[in-house]
């Protein structure tokens, strides 16, 4: 039996700006959370979030696909959101979020598939597409990578790693979990959360900034330290720092053969992220043949700020 911590359903009832049912699907001895929404057999949007978000990370973007037709289904990686949250940090790795993910495709029998994914849902998610092609119709690609020798990671990569090993800003994630994205997007200041940051204590927000902290917080909430673990497994998985652990054979494959991907294409970009800058968005696109939409002023999570916007774009490309 896989040794586990479950977030008290309270902590999820408790946020105004997120109430879609929530849904189960039996992994082994593990329960994965994910929403769906939308008419059972219309084309699929799979959302597929990233670190450390869970899927609330879409909650601007699915009323809009809803309403243009699509069947949405977001899932929350094991230890994330309201899915079963591992407690041995050895339990992690890239290519078992992968198997766990084609489980639940293939457990819904999911099909013409449109995966929409940013951060780590970009190698959990294309792999799907790599491997059962047959069951997926589109892409939609933002802010991610697939690991691959010729791939370079910039120091604004090394500094996200090193965050998270011990003595790291983020060795210690509460409440610095819950700011990530706040700070990616600009929400914040970092001047102004950086000392609640080392402190370890609640930072003082208000108005937008407080519900949407509530909403990335919320995963967390009352759980033990061990509980974090799938959070700082992520960054350290990246390949350039465990090439195994992050799968880095397995993406350096799916990106090879994704190269010849014959059907749509789309990428959305945040310009200001660091890590995955502008260029490479613009590289990888040219690479696939495929057209980018750029957006000047969002961030590495540009669904929590841009996520209306993200939609129009969607449609408008899917009706080329």
């Amino acid at each position: 039996m896989t040794d586990f911590v479950r977030t008290d359903d309270a902590h999820f009832d408790a946020l105004s700006d997120w109430n879609y049912e929530p849904r189960y699907h039996q992994w082994k001895d593990l329960r994965v959370h994910y929403i769906d929404e939308g008419p059972s057999d219309a084309p699929v949007m799979l959302l597929l979030h990233g670190m450390p978000t869970w899927a609330y990370l879409y909650r601007t973007m699915i009323p809009g696909l809803v309403d243009a037709g699509y069947r949405c289904i977001a899932p929350d990686h094991l230890g994330f959101g309201r899915s079963d949250k591992p407690t041995d940090p050895n339990w992690y790795s890239i290519a078992r979020h992968t198997e766990v993910l084609t489980s639940l495709v293939c457990g819904l029998d999911l099909s013409d598939i449109t995966v929409v994914c940013q951060d780590w849902g970009g190698p959990i998610g294309l792999a799907q597409a790599a491997m059962m092609p047959e069951r997926f119709s589109r892409l939609v690609i933002m802010n991610t990578w697939l690991h691959h020798p010729e791939f370079e990671y910039d120091e604004s990569f090394l500094r996200w790693i090193d965050a998270w090993r011990p003595g790291g800003r983020y060795a210690h994630p509460r409440p610095s979990i819950g700011l990530v994205p706040l700070l990616a997007g600009r929400v914040v200041r970092s001047r102004d959360v950086v000392p609640a940051i080392k402190a370890g204590v609640e930072p003082d927000l208000e108005g937008d900034a407080a519900l949407r902290y509530a909403g990335f917080c919320a995963p967390f909430r009352g759980l033990s330290e061990e509980g974090f673990n799938g959070a700082r497994w992520f960054p350290l998985s990246i390949p350039v720092g465990d090439h195994d652990s992050g799968n880095g054979a397995g993406q350096a494959l799916h990106y090879r053969v994704l190269l010849g991907w014959n059907k749509a294409t789309h990428f959305v970009w945040g310009a200001q992220d660091e890590g995955f800058n502008e260029e490479w968005g613009r590289t990888w696109a040219q690479q696939m043949n495929a057209p980018i939409d750029v957006l000047p002023d969002a961030g590495h999570f540009l669904q929590f700020t841009h996520g209306p916007q993200i939609v129009e774009h969607i449609l408008r490309r899917a009706h080329d």
